[in-house]
Formats: structure tokens, C-alpha cells, sequence
């Protein structure tokens, strides 16, 4: 019986082996087939994806993917190149143009204009240094002068404004001036009763650029108090001014309230017709830009066209401009013909509306730029560029919600722009198409 037991226990034993052997040998097996079927998988999907990337970037060439690091951009920039390193390097290697940057500014607003310093410093000039010049229609005091001469990188300089040149004009009569101001107050229209507004608006339509201390400069960037900009210039817009020979530049464009300009558009049409040897082109692109009431978010079989002012402006709180353009007698002329009519008191013109309309009038399309790469904000709008990818190249830091963001919010005419300016040929080309 005990031998019987060893000998069980032997082929129990033998047995056993053989059992883990064929398990190890199964195992073995199926690891080795399972490593061919998936190198066998690999290799086909390499050979998928070279063919995929190949045909991905055949046309690198055209449309500029190469210079993009593979990634999928989605700018809504105007220039091929604004992405390129080698971009970077010119705009940090450029000199600086014969530009200023100019705040008509009070010495109660000291605090307001150190902000909007402090932020266009940081994102912009430190890496240029341009002058600053501020205005103001009374002197400024020492405490004014020494906090914004320490905030600039660049040159400060100071000036006061003539009376001729910011006072309500003898020949505005009191007592139609006063009841304007009397009914715009009960309409509530927004600076409908202030006096020192409608100066404000007339200087800056008409004056601003007659102020002997810009005489040197040849470029302007109109910089209001209490503004704010989220994101680094990617280049000097100076500079795109000049090399692409631009004489207005805006961010943001939006319709201007229609009770603060009654008769503006009429005004406008009268100079038209008693300036025929003056070449403006209304059946230009730019002139629809300001006469097209249909938007590209309308359907276009509902609305048709008119010659009548759309009320569609270039917000002039932010404004990069040639400073002569302005000096132009062409825009003298047009100036002096709207300020004869006494609309900047009688009403309460603004100078945005001017400024656009006059641009419209007298500039080409190609010389009107919309810099949508600068973020930007004057209450209660603001504006960023659309890319999340350039907003994060750019540094951009916006805490505003989104239902402040002004491009695409129906008083824009952001779309506008893209339909009859310059710039954003495709958007025209498939509305029209």
C-alpha cells in the first residue's frame, strides 16, 4: 500500500509539470501572437498617420500652418503673420515712430489717468517709451505733473488749452443753447444738460490736433482716463500705421445714440452736395459702411438700401490716428462746415461720429484699420481678441463678464465693418456671393 502511494503520488507529481508546462507554453504563445497583431495594428496606423499628416500639411506653404507649431489656430487677426517668431523679433528690434500718446485729462482725474497709464505702460510702451502728452483747459498742478512724469517711460509734457479753442463760441446764441439743454435734460439724454461736454466734443472734433505742442508729432494715441487694455500689443501700432500707410485705427465700432445727433446726417448731406469737387465716393464700400442698414446678421431680402445714416461710428475713446489727416484742409473744411451749424450746442454732436463720418468721406478704405488684436475696455464695453489661443500668447486677463464684451451685441457694427471694410475680404466675398 505505501508503494502503491509513492508511486500516485510520483504521476500526481508528473502531471502537474506537464499541466504548467502547457499552461506556460499557451501563455507564451498567446503573448507572442497578441505582441504581432499589435505591432501589425501599429504599423498600419503609423502608416495612416504619415499619409494623414503628409496630405495635413501639404500646403503648409499657402496657409501659413507651419508657422504655428502644429497647432490649430483660430485668430481672427488681419495679418498672416501676426503668430511669427520672426515678428517678434522685428517688432522688438524696431525703432519708434514719430508718435505720442495723448490724454485730454482733468486734475481731479489724476487717479483715472494713472490707471489707464499704468495699464497701456505695462502692456505697450514700456517696450517703446513714446512720449506722453496730456491736455487740459485749465493748468495743471504740481501733484498732477510729478505722479504721471514718474508713471511714464517715456517724456511727459504738459499743456493748456486756448480758450479759442475749447469755449463755447461767441456766435452760439444763449438762448437756443439754454433751452437745448433744458430739453435734452428732460429726455434724459446722457450728457444731454452738461456744457463742458459739448467743449469736449468740439475740441476733439476740431481742435485737438491744432495744439501747438503735437505740431512736432506725426501720429496720435488717444488715451482717456479710467480705461483699461488686457492684453500685450503683439507690435507696435504705430508702426503698422506707417508701413501699411493707415491714417485711422479703431477697436471697437457701435451705433451712437440717434437723439444726441438729429440733424448731423443732414448737415452731412448738404456739405456733400456743396462740395462736389471734393472727391467723395458715395457709392464706395466705405461710404455703406455708414448708409448699410443691412447687417449680415439680417436676412437680406427684408431690408433694402438707403442713403441714410446708419448711425455706425468708430468709438473714439480709443483711437491711432495720422495726425495729418486731420491737419488736411479737406478735413478742416469738412470741420469748419459742421461746426458753422452750431450742432455741437444746439445738439450735442459727439466727435466719434464726426471723426468716422469724415473718414468715411475722406480717406480710401485701405487707409482704415481695425486693430482686433488689442484688448480693450472703457466702460461699458469692452473688446478682446477672439482667438483663446492669441489671448493666451498675448497674456490677456479679462474679468468682464461676457454680456459687456461689444462685438458681436446688437448695437455693434462690428459685422459691418467686415462686410464693407477693410480687412475681412472673405466675409464680404461670401455674403455677396
Amino acid at each position: 500500500m505505501v508503494a502503491i502511494s509513492r508511486r500516485l503520488r510520483k504521476v500526481l507529481k508528473y502531471l502537474l509539470l506537464i499541466s504548467c508546462a502547457t499552461l506556460s507554453i499557451r501563455y507564451i504563445h498567446f503573448c507572442v501572437l497578441n505582441y504581432c497583431i499589435t505591432y501589425e495594428e501599429y504599423n498600419l496606423e503609423k502608416k495612416y498617420y504619415n499619409v494623414s499628416n503628409d496630405i495635413l500639411h501639404k500646403y503648409d506653404e499657402l496657409r501659413r500652418r507651419n508657422l504655428r507649431h502644429g497647432l490649430k489656430i483660430s485668430s481672427s487677426s488681419y495679418h498672416d503673420n501676426i503668430l511669427d517668431e520672426e515678428y517678434d523679433e522685428v517688432r522688438e528690434s524696431s525703432n519708434k515712430e514719430n508718435a505720442v500718446l495723448l490724454m485730454l485729462v482733468r486734475n481731479w482725474e489724476l487717479s483715472y489717468a494713472l490707471k489707464s497709464m499704468r495699464s497701456l505702460e505695462d502692456r505697450f510702451n514700456r517696450n517703446y517709451n513714446y512720449d506722453w502728452v496730456f491736455l487740459n483747459d485749465v493748468p495743471f498742478d504740481a501733484a498732477f505733473i510729478e505722479a504721471t512724469t514718474l508713471m511714464a517711460s517715456g517724456e511727459t509734457k504738459y499743456a493748456l488749452i486756448p480758450s479759442s479753442d475749447w469755449d463755447r463760441p461767441d456766435w452760439i446764441e444763449d438762448d437756443i443753447f439754454e433751452q437745448s439743454l433744458n430739453d435734452m435734460e428732460k429726455q434724459n439724454i446722457i450728457y444731454g444738460n452738461s456744457k463742458s461736454y459739448r467743449n469736449m466734443c468740439r475740441f476733439n472734433s476740431g481742435f485737438f490736433f491744432r495744439q501747438k505742442i503735437l505740431d512736432q508729432y506725426d501720429y496720435y494715441f488717444r488715451v482717456e482716463p479710467d480705461v483699461e487694455y488686457f492684453c500685450d500689443f503683439p507690435y507696435d501700432p504705430f508702426q503698422v500705421m506707417r508701413q501699411q500707410n493707415k491714417k485711422y485705427g479703431f477697436v471697437i465700432s457701435l451705433v451712437e445714440y440717434e437723439s444726441t445727433i438729429p440733424t448731423l446726417w443732414k448737415t452731412v448731406r448738404e456739405y456733400i452736395e456743396l462740395n462736389n469737387d471734393q472727391t467723395i465716393d458715395t457709392s464706395s464700400d466705405l461710404y455703406q459702411f455708414i448708409t448699410d442698414w443691412n447687417d449680415i446678421r439680417t436676412p437680406r431680402s427684408r431690408v433694402e438700401p438707403t442713403d441714410r445714416y446708419n448711425m455706425c461710428h468708430f468709438w473714439s475713446n480709443f483711437e491711432i490716428g495720422d495726425l495729418n489727416f486731420f491737419r488736411s484742409k479737406e478735413y478742416i473744411r469738412f470741420f469748419d462746415y459742421l461746426d458753422s451749424s452750431g450742432g455741437f450746442y444746439y445738439e450735442r454732436w459727439g466727435d466719434a461720429p464726426v471723426h468716422s463720418i469724415a473718414a468715411v468721406l475722406l480717406l480710401r478704405e485701405n487707409e482704415i484699420i481695425h486693430f482686433d488684436e488689442i484688448g480693450y475696455m472703457h466702460a461699458p464695453y469692452f473688446t478682446i481678441p477672439q482667438s483663446e489661443y492669441f489671448q493666451l500668447k498675448q497674456k490677456c486677463i479679462c474679468d468682464q463678464t461676457e454680456e459687456a464684451r461689444i462685438d458681436f451685441s446688437g448695437i455693434s457694427c462690428l459685422t459691418r465693418w467686415w462686410k464693407h471694410g477693410s480687412g475681412k475680404k472673405f466675409m464680404r466675398e461670401t455674403y455677396q456671393s
